[in-house]
């Protein structure tokens, strides 16, 4: 994403922040916030609030502290108005509806570290976006990973056997480096496993990879660990081409920081951002 692009969604959602006048609360009202998160429809948009506070109520937050629903008066012509439902947002509640968003639309993966984040400053801000971008790649590359393992147990292939077929899809993809080799490299423990040092980059194509190897296994119906470790190293070539017309050698782009830790931090710092959110009032007529 564009540093253009995420300085103008940042002025937008900082200009359609409100605070309440008592409690000095942040807040945004979900309608202002629905189109610049890419929802065109009310209803589309309600439904992502639902699962947002069922998400709250998982973590053992009052869903009431962070949204509350109120009723709006809209322009409707001529002078008119009429009531419309909504909902007052704490950074807290935004955040939950970002992360129950898709990443993959640039809207909702500036919400997930915009509203993550208690910082006007915007370089923190693509920081933040770099590493859940890097916690995302991950994840769908564990989800890849895992449907090919079940796949393949459903053509005759073990665990032995998965680790064999993903070792040679490295060594394809990393130049002849196989997935312990390149833990030697990295200088990574025996049994951690090694896409949790990768940068991004190397992660989606170890995804990409692998996203095709489960599509060919199913659509050619192969079978048995041969015809399957063949298909998966051709797609690992295949990326590794694809990466070398850019210049890029996945087997020299340096580790980072372990995965595992930034999933701690930010499970850290969604703790920190409910007491910084704060709470919102309770209506007048309960008080």
């Amino acid at each position: 994403m564009q540093s253009g692009a995420i300085e103008l969604l940042k002025s937008h959602f900082d200009a359609l922040s409100q605070r309440t006048p008592d409690e000095d609360i942040e807040f945004w009202f979900a309608r202002d916030i629905m189109e610049p998160l890419g929802y065109a429809r009310w209803e589309n948009f309600q439904t992502a609030i639902k699962r947002a506070i069922e998400s709250c109520k998982t973590t053992g937050y009052a869903a009431e502290d962070h949204f509350r629903g109120v009723t709006k008066m809209i322009e409707i012509g001529k002078g008119g108005q009429r009531p419309v439902d909504d909902f007052m947002l704490t950074r807290y509640a935004c955040y939950l509806i970002a992360q129950n968003g898709d990443p993959r639309k640039e809207p909702i993966a500036f919400a997930q570290s915009y509203f993550a984040t208690q910082t006007r400053k915007q370089e923190l801000i693509e920081d933040r976006m770099r590493l859940q971008a890097r916690l995302d790649a991950r994840g769908r590359l564990r989800e890849s990973e895992k449907t090919l393992s079940q796949n393949i147990y459903e053509r005759g292939v073990d665990d032995a056997g998965f680790g064999r077929i993903r070792s040679r899809g490295d060594a394809a993809l990393f130049g002849g480096y196989t997935t312990q080799a390149m833990k030697d490299r990295f200088g990574i423990t025996k049994t951690r496993p090694l896409a949790d040092f990768l940068p991004t980059l190397t992660i989606a194509a170890k995804n990409l990879a692998t996203e095709i190897t489960n599509h060919n296994v199913s659509q050619d119906n192969l079978q048995g660990e041969h015809a399957i470790t063949r298909e998966h190293e051709q797609n690992n070539e295949s990326v590794r081409d694809m990466l070398g017309q850019r210049g890029i050698k996945p087997e020299q782009l340096p580790p980072e920081e372990d995965i595992k830790k930034l999933e701690r931090r930010v499970k850290a710092e969604e703790k920190k951002l409910v007491q910084q959110s704060g709470t919102l009032p309770a209506p007048k007529n309960e008080e």
